[in-house]
This record gives C-alpha cells, sequence and structure tokens, in this order.
C-alpha cells in the first residue's frame, strides 16, 4: 500500500509510522505499505517534514496555506461557498502528487488543515465513541483533551479515523489504550484558573499523544494495508470481518 505522510509540525506520528515500517522491512522483507512522499502546508522552520524526509531519505514537498490565503485576501474558513472554493483549489496541488506517486491512503499525522482529499486516516486525542445526549461525537475539535477533561472523564484516549468532509465525523477505526486523567488539585478549583488549566490539558495531551497516536496511528495503517479494516455502505466499520461500532481495541 502506497502511502502520503500529510504533516504540519514536529511529525512525531510521521515518524512512528516510517519506524514501524522499517521494522517491518527488517522482519518481513517487503512491508506490507511504504511511505513515499511527505507533504506539508507550511514553509517555515516550525514544520520538521524537510528534515525528516531528508533523514529518512523520501521524497518532500510544502505548500503554504497561509500564504496561500494571505495572497488572496481570504480567511482560513470552510463557512462559506469561497472559503470551500479556495481549500479545494488548494487541495488541488497535493492532489497532482497523490495522483503522480499512485497513492492508496493518505495519512494525517498532524496535518492541521482540513482537507477536500480523499482516502485519508486521522489520528485525534479523544475517545470517538463517546456521544453527546443528541448523539453527536462529544469531543471534536481543537480543545478535545481540555474538554473531556473539564467535563470529568476520569481516563482519555486516542482515536484514528477515515476522514470525510466534516470535522473528526469520519468512521471510528482504532481507540487507544486508557491515559488515566490526573489532576494537581480537584476539578472545580481548577477551573477557576484557566492558565493553569490549559497546561494541565497540555500535560495530559502530550502524554496521550506517546501512549495513544503513536501506538494507533501506525498500527490502523499497517491493518488496512493487511486488509483488515472494511467498511460498508452505511459507514459501519469491520474487523476481520467482524463489527467494532466503538472502534477497534487490542
Amino acid at each position: 500500500m502506497r502511502v502520503a505522510a500529510f504533516m504540519s509540525g514536529t511529525g512525531t506520528n510521521i515518524l512512528k509510522l516510517i519506524e514501524l515500517e522499517k521494522i517491518l522491512r527488517a522482519r518481513e522483507g517487503t512491508p506490507p505499505f511504504e511511505v513515499v512522499f511527505i507533504f506539508s502546508d507550511r514553509s517555515d522552520g516550525t514544520c520538521r517534514g524537510e528534515r525528516i524526509a531528508f533523514e529518512k531519505g523520501i521524497p518532500y514537498f510544502s505548500y503554504d496555506i497561509r500564504s496561500f490565503y494571505r495572497l488572496r485576501g481570504l480567511k482560513r474558513s470552510l463557512a462559506t461557498p469561497e472559503g470551500v472554493s479556495a481549500r479545494k483549489e488548494f487541495d488541488a496541488i497535493p492532489l497532482k502528487l497523490v495522483r503522480a506517486f499512485q497513492v492508496d491512503v493518505i495519512a494525517l499525522g498532524g496535518y492541521m488543515s482540513v482537507t477536500t482529499l480523499e482516502r485519508c486516516v486521522n489520528v485525534h486525542p479523544a475517545d470517538l465513541s463517546i456521544l453527546d445526549s443528541k448523539g453527536r461525537r462529544k469531543y471534536v475539535g481543537d480543545h478535545a483533551v481540555l474538554d473531556a477533561i473539564e467535563a470529568g472523564e476520569e481516563v482519555l484516549r486516542s482515536s484514528t479515523l477515515w476522514t470525510d468532509q466534516g470535522v473528526d465525523t469520519g468512521p471510528l477505526l482504532m481507540v487507544s489504550r486508557p491515559v488515566p486523567v490526573e489532576l494537581p488539585e480537584p476539578l472545580d478549583l481548577l477551573r477557576q484558573n484557566r492558565e493553569k488549566f490549559v497546561q494541565v490539558a497540555e500535560e495530559h495531551q502530550q502524554r496521550l499523544k506517546e501512549i495513544g497516536d503513536w501506538k494507533i496511528f501506525p498500527r490502523t495503517i499497517e491493518m488496512i494495508a493487511r486488509g483488515r479494516f472494511s467498511i460498508d455502505e452505511n459507514r459501519r466499520v469491520y474487523v476481520d470481518g467482524q463489527p467494532v461500532p466503538k472502534g477497534y481495541r487490542e
């Protein structure tokens, strides 16, 4: 399976994916998947994509989304028809790469842009099987870890999903092992100090990345490559032919 790795920042998820490919290559001779190029939506020093690509000997491409919007006088929003049209125009560049490299799956490892591209796997720092009173996923968006802690969740989990055009709404693939929530003081007191609360959430998110994201993101790509995941016409997910409505858990 030919994989394109998309990233925006430090690229730790992508590094774990490349490391698993190397392990499987040494173990099996031919790994079930191969990262054929790295793409970044940032062209400054905050993204380590070029360094990772250089060190690993993988082709690298970048196309800065901030410059793209600034030069057109547009905001990075999908709330208007103009915003959707602009995002599709931006995505036309990586789409050419995906087609040229004959990519099967796009691995979004810390890719901060909402993409209109298809066949993408993303990792999210929350258990997406948890629903609210209206049956919608409860912890979505950029502040999922903080929201989960504030809601009183006792453990945190990461999820991988097959993306669609919504935000964290695609079919749920895998859910990680739990990371206990450990607060320095009672939740009611912590809520009164927002700065400290944000710091605590960031510390938990880093632990969740190490225990959750770094494990299930490459594992999900491997399982897709081995043909273990399937999705039916009603967006129901199966592993080895068995339904996993709350995500696969090892």
